[in-house]
């Protein structure tokens, strides 16, 4: 098997060094060089033609988001990007996603040699799986920016529907490509849409920000999950980045609990742990949703939730970025429906009326 050859992209000597010597690390991966500015990174694309990139957002000469634009368009390739965590950064690794990235690290705050340390697993683990990405279903995203899937009218209108919808719980778990995936199947579901509960795997900060730029977009209502939120109809809740999300119900209520237990499958928030809590407490009365992602996070849970009587989707794979997540959902005999992304929303809405 040949390693994954890399090229970083930094303005800083120092955090080039501290990537290359990282990945290094990785028997699996090769850093063939780096550059200090997009003009001699795309000099070096087309004389080493790499299988993955990282780049930095903010670079002298030309800006990250400007450069990605215009590699997306001509050049289509896997790109993780290297953020900052300020609220400007959160938001310009958000937009770099919607232009094709694959996914994104984080820059320390403090010390850099220590900080890329502590990142290392979660940089090697983001490279590997952009080198196996789908880029040209990511890529779309610079032509399609912003548009939605088709809007579905709702099937929710009649009285019985309602009934049926009542103690619904829609829960959705996600990771590489997800941050696109969720926001294309909420923003074509109605704003009568029973709860739904949203686990992706993102740092902090950039939940926040994520959940308030899918609220400006769709018709039900999006925020960062909080200790003790309600569940209700037409609203969704987002696990915060470092925290666990659960269901929990009391009476006929049901709420979340946000705390900070130990990483599960190496994830905090953790699919599974979502998924687990909603089996216990909505059963048979619950709607999984597994979509694009590395790794296995979510594929316990999901059977969970099978088995307790929810009905539970997969993305496929031609439609995913990554078909980790769905894939070992599948193989654990967890997922009663697989389609592609486009014809979730009218999976999830049927399921809402008929199971």
């Amino acid at each position: 098997m040949s390693k994954i050859r890399v090229l970083t992209v930094d303005d800083s000597a120092l955090m080039r060094q501290v990537l290359a010597t990282l990945l290094s690390k990785d028997s699996d991966i090769e850093v063939i060089g780096s550059a200090p500015d997009p003009f001699i990174a795309r000099e070096k694309i087309k004389a080493l033609n790499p299988d993955v990139i990282t780049l930095d957002v903010e670079m002298p000469k030309m800006d990250g988001l400007t450069f990605l634009e215009k590699l997306m368009r001509g050049h289509p390739m896997p790109v993780v990007m290297v953020s900052s965590l300020t609220e400007a950064g959160c938001q310009t690794t958000l937009r770099a996603l919607e232009l094709g990235a694959v996914d994104f690290i984080t820059k320390p705050k403090i010390d850099l040699r220590e900080g890329m340390e502590d990142i290392a697993h979660d940089l090697i683990s983001k490279v590997k799986a952009a080198a196996i990405a789908n880029v040209r279903r990511q890529a779309s995203g610079v032509r399609r920016e912003t548009t939605p899937l088709t809007p579905y009218s709702s099937p929710l209108t009649s009285s019985t529907a309602m009934i049926k919808t009542t103690d619904r719980i829609i829960a959705f778990g996600s990771s590489t490509g997800g941050t696109e995936a969720v926001k294309d199947v909420l923003m074509a579901l109605p704003s009568n849409t029973p709860p739904i509960l949203i686990t992706q795997h993102m740092p902090e900060r950039f939940t926040k920000t994520w959940a308030n730029r899918m609220n400006s977009l769709c018709r039900i209502s999006v925020k960062e999950a909080e200790d003790g939120d309600s569940v209700l109809p037409g609203h969704a809740l987002v696990a915060p980045g470092g925290y666990h999300m659960t269901l929990v119900r009391s009476g006929a209520r049901y709420s979340v609990c946000i705390n900070q237990d130990p990483p599960v499958n190496r994830h905090r928030p953790s699919v599974d742990v979502l998924f687990d809590s909603v089996a216990q407490y909505a059963g048979a009365n619950a709607i999984g949703v597994i979509l694009t992602g590395m790794g296995g996070d979510g594929a316990k849970g999901m059977l969970a939730m099978k088995q307790a009587g929810a009905y539970t989707i997969a993305q496929d794979e031609s439609s995913c970025v990554v078909f980790g997540m769905p894939k070992e959902a599948i193989k654990l005999g967890g997922v009663d429906q697989i389609v592609p992304l486009a014809e979730i929303p009218a999976g999830i809405l049927a399921a809402i009326c008929k199971h």
